[in-house]
């Protein structure tokens, strides 16, 4: 029987196309054939590069019996959780509300009317593990459907009403300041991991968004310990199997403490984020570490994520072919002594020291994950860049992972502002070029003429879902940090076009809470809102940061108001949780900063231009906001009324409606910003 996932633009929907269950995608019809029919829905959330996902697929949805009875007494919908995070979300809260987890692949069992009454995540086949089989969990909510109706309509309206009771108290209405700062740095003090960086234990995700408020707390108050925490977490990571140590780039996360073995997907978003804290790390620092993984990172992402369009794809699978025909999870990244040899010959044995590869194996099946473990001894830096280069060479040779290339809007704005400072800091203009044009198919293909964003596109075709929250701010810190790099006001102006569209139709008017879906969006059980940061700044936080760095360069007083009251969250939550909310306490170091506001004027094609320009955008005084061009120039509004000083290019630098004296000298300019 064919289903109705043919005409999908999601790789992780089309994937199921073929399926005998006969899937819809999420709409009105899924849910009007339910009531049709009077069947429960089963709604199955999950995503290209889940390898959970992938198992359960396997085990029952390509089985022909499982289809048939789901076929027979439930309509079925599955639903890429990156193309609909608002779906995702408002059921996500249901599931770990009554079940204390969650987790992808995510099945919940819905009425006709979309409440839920029945959860869980990763089903097998048959008992295991304490867990029941997928098909006694079927059986089990058939009958109690048939039989018990009322007790379900019950439970699914108990439900929707605990979720509606959950809306969130908006925390503050003032901002951080220094003494929720300070709370905050204490708190991760607690949960800092001194023996291995990072924090908590495992498994071990990459703390970007927090290392990214260490970063700027040094930069404005000097302190060590945060610098400490910053620099030694990224050491520990680019050292670890978690960083590709041939290719560049970052997995997912770390299933150990030690940051040893990685769970291999590649997301785009952590590889943005992570790329643009390295490259930060490295202005603070000027580590070579960093600036080598900021550089081959970014390298990385425009190598295997860069789509024909100029977009970046989601994801690299974990899984892939180990030469036998088995996906495997790992195969394409893990060494076996033997292997190296195969490549190596007589430097297989240095390089397996180089690498941490042992007899016994770090992985599974005497196989190990690269590493770069802190050892005694010299190794020759060229012997060793040769055995790198050969054996990225031979993996290249190995079944590759899967990709998954639709572009989503929030993430490519994030590579977006990743690669345009890498590429300013570290002369790459190759970087700064894939940067824009990116941005450009944001614009063309993400944008309607309302300036109102798609979620998602693939092969040069927009999705049919809208925007949220975290599409609209992330896409415009992108377009922010591209007019910094750029000079351009054109990006400017787009940022202010999606920040007129948070202000208008994400933002409560009476309290200045955020949501995460617009006000005229499809309607589902309760409008998701959620401040606290996960895998990527949450569209609260990152809407915060963006609105208020439009209103340091534009002086629009209701845009840094907005960012105000959004940061109110930051004031409640920073010392009590502050690994979830890392993205709202570095905005919050910004408006603690100003944030300084910087103009360069000079011709273009003058030195002295391109060497203040460089020397502002390399200050580490926290959220500045830099605009370069002619004097007179109507570009950027910071350029309005900035001459040129005795006929040279000059600098100002201004803070909380007070400026310094502009200077023709890049050491003052340097000083002046944190440089």
């Amino acid at each position: 029987m064919p289903n109705h996932l043919a005409n999908e633009t999601s790789p992780y929907l089309l994937q199921h196309a073929d399926n005998p269950v006969d899937w819809w995608p999420w709409s009105p019809e899924a849910f009007q054939a339910a009531r049709e029919r009077g069947v429960p829905v089963l709604l199955s959330v999950g995503y290209s590069s889940c390898h959970w996902c992938h198992v359960m697929a396997h085990e029952s949805f390509e089985d022909e019996a499982t289809a048939a009875y789901l076929n027979e007494h439930f309509v079925s919908i599955k639903v890429d959780r990156e193309e609909r995070p608002d779906v995702d979300a408002v059921y996500m809260e249901a599931v770990q509300a009554a079940t204390g987890q969650g987790g992808w692949p995510m099945t919940v069992f819905l009425t006709p009317e979309a409440e839920p009454f029945y959860f869980g995540t990763y089903f097998p086949p048959a008992p295991r593990h304490g867990m029941p089989g997928f098909r006694q969990v079927l059986e089990g909510v058939h009958g109690a459907w048939s039989e018990r109706r009322e007790e379900v309509a019950e439970v699914a309206e108990k439900i929707v009403r605990d979720l509606a009771g959950r809306e969130m108290g908006f925390g503050d209405d003032r901002v951080p300041g220094e003494e929720e700062l300070a709370g905050a740095l204490l708190g991760l003090t607690r949960e800092y991991d001194a023996a291995r960086g990072g924090f908590g234990g495992a498994p071990k995700f990459p703390p970007s968004m927090v290392v990214e408020f260490l970063l700027r707390h040094h930069a404005r108050t000097g302190s060590e310990g945060a610098l400490q925490m910053a620099r030694d977490t990224c050491e520990r990571m680019a050292r670890g199997g978690i960083y590709d140590q041939l290719g560049g780039g970052f997995a997912r996360y770390s299933v150990d403490r030690e940051w040893v073995v990685p769970h291999f997907e590649k997301m785009l978003y952590d590889n943005a984020l992570l790329c643009r804290v390295y490259a930060h790390l490295w202005r603070a620092t000027g580590s070579e570490l960093a600036r080598r993984v900021a550089l081959e990172t970014a390298d990385f992402m425009v190598r295997e994520l860069r789509t024909a369009e100029g977009g970046f794809a989601s994801a690299l699978d974990a899984d892939s072919d180990d030469g036998s025909g088995r996906h495997v999870e790992g195969a394409y990244y893990v060494w076996t002594p033997a292997q190296l040899r195969e490549v190596l010959g007589d430097d297989a044995e240095l390089a397996a020291r180089y690498f941490g590869v042992t007899e016994e194996g770090t992985f599974e099946e005497g196989s190990s994950v690269l590493q770069l473990p802190q050892q005694e001894g010299v190794f020759d830096g060229e012997t060793m860049a040769e055995a790198r280069r050969l054996l990225l060479a031979a993996r290249s040779e190995r079944p590759a992972p899967g990709r998954d290339d639709k572009v989503v809007a929030a993430w490519n704005g994030l590579a977006v502002a990743a690669l345009a400072e890498t590429g300013a800091y570290f002369d790459r203009p190759d970087l700064v070029e894939a940067a824009i044009g990116a941005a450009d198919l944001l614009v063309r293909l993400h944008m309607d003429d309302r300036a109102r964003l798609t979620r998602t596109s693939r092969d040069g075709r927009a999705g049919a879902n809208a925007g949220v929250l975290e599409d609209y701010a992330d896409v415009a810190e992108g377009f922010l940090a591209l007019a910094a790099v750029t000079g351009e006001g054109v990006w400017l102006e787009f940022a202010g076009f999606l920040l007129d569209h948070v202000l208008a139709q994400f933002t409560d008017p009476e309290s200045g809470a955020l949501y995460d879906t617009a006000s005229d969006a499809e309607q589902l059980i309760r409008r998701p809102q959620d401040p606290t940061d996960n895998a990527t700044p949450s569209g609260w936080n990152a809407a915060a940061g963006a609105l208020l760095s439009y209103a340091a360069h534009t002086g629009s007083e209701p845009h840094r108001a907005a960012a105000e009251r959004a940061l109110g969250v930051v004031k409640a939550l920073g010392p009590r949780a502050p690994r979830f909310v890392g993205w709202g306490l570095a905005v919050a170091e910004a408006l603690l900063d100003g944030p300084r506001e910087v103009a360069v004027v000079g011709p273009a094609d003058h030195s002295m231009t391109g060497v203040l320009h460089r020397t502002a955008l390399l200050g580490t005084a926290p959220g500045a906001v830099v605009a370069v061009g002619d004097a007179g120039s109507d570009e950027l509004p910071l350029l309005a009324d900035r001459p040129l000083v005795d006929g040279e290019p000059a600098a100002y630098v201004c803070r909380d409606f007070t400026c310094d004296a502009p200077t023709t000298d890049p050491g003052r300019l340097r000083s002046a910003l944190g440089g």
